[in-house]
């Protein structure tokens, strides 16, 4: 755990999830992110309160901040709301965007059954709209790497979103197409190419911008 945490106070936390591990889960003997904090907090004679602020998926890597009392998980979490709290994205996808960088606005819904969302006509019962912005950064014939950044926080957003853009996420074997899970076992890409890179915040009692960064040495050796 000691490896995972990038920054640590006394009331906020902040995490390098890496590939493989939930950040909550209800599931009866599956290991979790928060449950692992937790345990951590108790191992140090701490209250073993961990405030959930925002969530990545399972298959994604990336950074994650806690709050580790109830006044500190609300001031994030409004400030997640209020654009305070920023997050960045690096990911690999199939194909090559024309335009340097873009927009995309979708209405999502989700299928409790299959936990998997889609992109639904507007006005479909249960849908939300969705919003991000892309970036390209790098890219060769075949594929490219974006910087994303997230205007609304829906169940799967980014894989839904882009798939949707025809540039799939590399290594997403659910939203991907049939070529894009072809080249991802060309390259040997086995999980999402999907990295939350990048976390800025106000510090809750000090009052001061904070940044927290990941490098993208991972990406960058495909190019």
């Amino acid at each position: 755990m000691d490896k995972m945490i990038v920054y640590e106070d006394n009331v906020l936390l902040v995490v390098h999830k890496p590939v493989g591990i939930a950040t909550e889960t209800a599931r009866v003997g599956q290991a979790d992110l928060v449950s692992e904090l937790k345990n951590y907090r108790r191992r140090k004679g701490e209250d073993a309160y961990i405030g959930v602020v925002h969530r990545l998926d399972q298959p994604v890597e990336g950074l994650l901040v806690f709050a580790k009392d109830v006044r500190t998980a609300r001031f994030l979490s409004d400030g997640l709301q209020k654009g305070s709290l920023t997050k960045k994205y690096a990911a690999l996808v199939a194909g090559v965007p024309d335009a340097q960088e873009g927009t995309l606005s979708d209405m999502l819904r989700k299928d409790g059954r299959t936990n998997l969302s889609a992109v639904v006509p507007d006005g479909t019962k249960g849908a939300k709209e969705a919003s991000l912005r892309w970036k390209r950064i790098r890219q060769n014939s075949a594929y490219s790497l974006v910087e994303i950044e997230l205007y609304t926080g829906r169940h799967h957003q980014i894989r839904v979103q882009m798939a949707h853009a025809g540039f799939p996420l590399l290594g997403d074997f659910k939203y991907g197409s049939a070529s894009s899970k072809q080249l991802s076992n060309d390259l040997s890409v086995n999980s999402t190419a999907l990295m939350a890179y990048e976390i800025r915040l106000i510090h809750p009692a000090a009052g001061e911008k904070m940044e927290f960064l990941l490098k993208l040495d991972k990406f960058h050796k495909f190019f």
